[in-house]
């Protein structure tokens, strides 16, 4: 006798029927209903209640060429529009030039101050939540031009524009002030250093100068010495032939005595004195020969004796004595070293100095104000925004009801295991050895 006995099978405690997991979770639509709704209701109120934030913008790009054509041709600061782009944007990035604006308009930073917080303190919090600086992609080649773009985003109640627009303008104020605290410095620094130059000319000019005065008052001194060392040589010289003259002269008086010469006579006149009676002669004589001197007889002779013993100077005997005068007169005075001692404007005899002074005068009259300079191009100012940024409300009740949906779900879902859990802990065993029991009797009854 077969049999044919076939246990139903018994599913596993591990398997999840999908099905009667979803009418399970459908049976308790309600509560699905109340959690989503309980949820989004939550959502609702923060998106309604919530402070709104508002967001404005200042964007920021390179001046033009023209606007700073100025400052480049001065030739003693050069900046591009690029660089002076930079700077802003390096300003407005500056804490310093954000806390000094916050300083000095704390009556539009009252809503950031917070009780029992310094004013440091309170800048800090604004400055790391509230302000940020945006600048372009250097890997993005599309970009058409350079910008600084700076956000500000603000709570209501809070005048974000002011805030924004004043502190791009303090910032550009401040670079503008230090921009022109470089051109004073660095034109005054070229100044002093021309000066220096000048100085210094002036000042080889003057040692030029002395070296010259002493070069000539040295050749003066040096000539001078000459010519009275000459003069006093000339002098003795003629007091010795003066000398020598009168030894000559009495020689020729002691001469003229012996042979009785008492009046100038030549020698043929001397040789024909005993004839002299005879009659008028007239002689001519032509010779060759220098007729001694005591020919001029002893009168003649004494007289030029008597001549030379009264003279006291001998000096008009020689004209190189004259001259020597006339050269000692000339050198007591030089009139080249009382032109370069009299010369008022010294400045006017520099030489080599005329590109520094054509400089000096051009930095001087060099306009070191740039108050007036247009640094960047404001592209977009902050204007007051139309919507706040945040709370998004209707993004916020959307995510809220998702989200009280999803969490609706799960609590059905652990509600349906809990349940599950218990009911097959209870009377699990009991139902299924009774449905086996009756299947067996079943069968065995169905055979013969």
């Amino acid at each position: 006798m077969s049999s044919s006995f076939r246990a139903p099978p018994v599913r596993s405690s591990g398997e999840i029927d999908l099905v009667e997991l979803l009418k399970s979770v459908w049976h308790q639509k309600k509560l699905l209903l109340l959690v989503t709704l309980a949820v989004g209701l939550i959502a609702a109120c923060y998106a309604f209640l919530a402070t709104p934030q508002y967001q404005v913008s200042v964007v920021l790009r390179p001046a033009a060429i023209n606007d700073l054509d100025a400052l480049n041709r001065s030739e003693v600061y050069q900046l591009p529009p690029a660089d002076a782009l930079l700077k802003i944007g390096a300003a407005l990035e500056s804490y310093d030039t954000r806390l000094a604006f916050f300083r000095a308009n704390q009556n539009l930073f009252e809503r950031f101050v917070r009780p029992g917080e310094t004013l440091e303190q309170s800048f800090e919090a604004f400055n790391r939540n509230s302000i940020h600086l945006i600048l372009p992609d250097s890997d993005k080649k599309d970009t058409l031009s350079n910008y600084v773009k700076l956000e500000m985003t603000y709570p209501r109640g809070i005048d974000g524009v002011a805030i924004l627009n004043g502190l791009v303008d303090h910032a550009i104020g401040r670079e503008r002030e230090q921009i022109s605290a470089d051109v004073s410095v660095i034109v005054q620094n070229r100044l002093n250093e021309l000066k220096g130059k000048l100085d210094s000319a002036r000042s080889n000019y003057n040692v030029e100068k002395e070296a010259k005065i002493a070069s000539l008052r040295e050749v003066d001194s040096l000539r001078r010495a000459q010519l009275q060392d000459e003069l006093a040589a000339l002098r003795s010289q003629l007091k010795a032939l003066r000398s020598d003259r009168i030894s000559q002269l009495n020689e020729a008086v002691g001469i003229a005595r012996t042979l009785g010469i008492q009046k100038p006579a030549t020698p043929s006149s001397f040789g024909d004195s005993d004839s002299a009676g005879a009659g008028s002669l007239i002689r001519t004589e032509v010779n060759n020969q220098q007729i001694p001197l005591y020919f001029m007889g002893v009168e003649a002779l004494r007289a030029e004796l008597a001549a030379l013993g009264q003279r006291r100077s001998d000096d008009f005997t020689d004209p190189r004595v004259a001259q020597i005068a006339k050269e000692l007169q000339l050198l007591a005075a030089n009139r080249e070293i009382e032109v370069l001692s009299a010369r008022k404007n010294e400045d006017v005899f520099l030489a080599g100095v005329q590109p520094l002074r054509a400089e000096m005068t051009r930095l001087s009259h060099l306009n070191t104000d740039m108050v007036g300079i247009k640094l960047v191009t404001i592209d977009q100012q902050a204007l007051e925004p139309l919507a706040p940024v945040k709370p998004n409300r209707l993004l916020i009740v959307v995510l809220g009801l998702f989200g009280g949906a999803v969490l609706a779900v799960f609590i059905a879902l652990i509600r349906h295991m809990v349940l599950v859990g218990g009911a097959s802990t209870t009377g699990s065993t009991p139902t299924v050895l009774s449905r086996a029991l009756s299947d067996a009797k079943s069968i065995s009854g169905a055979q013969p």
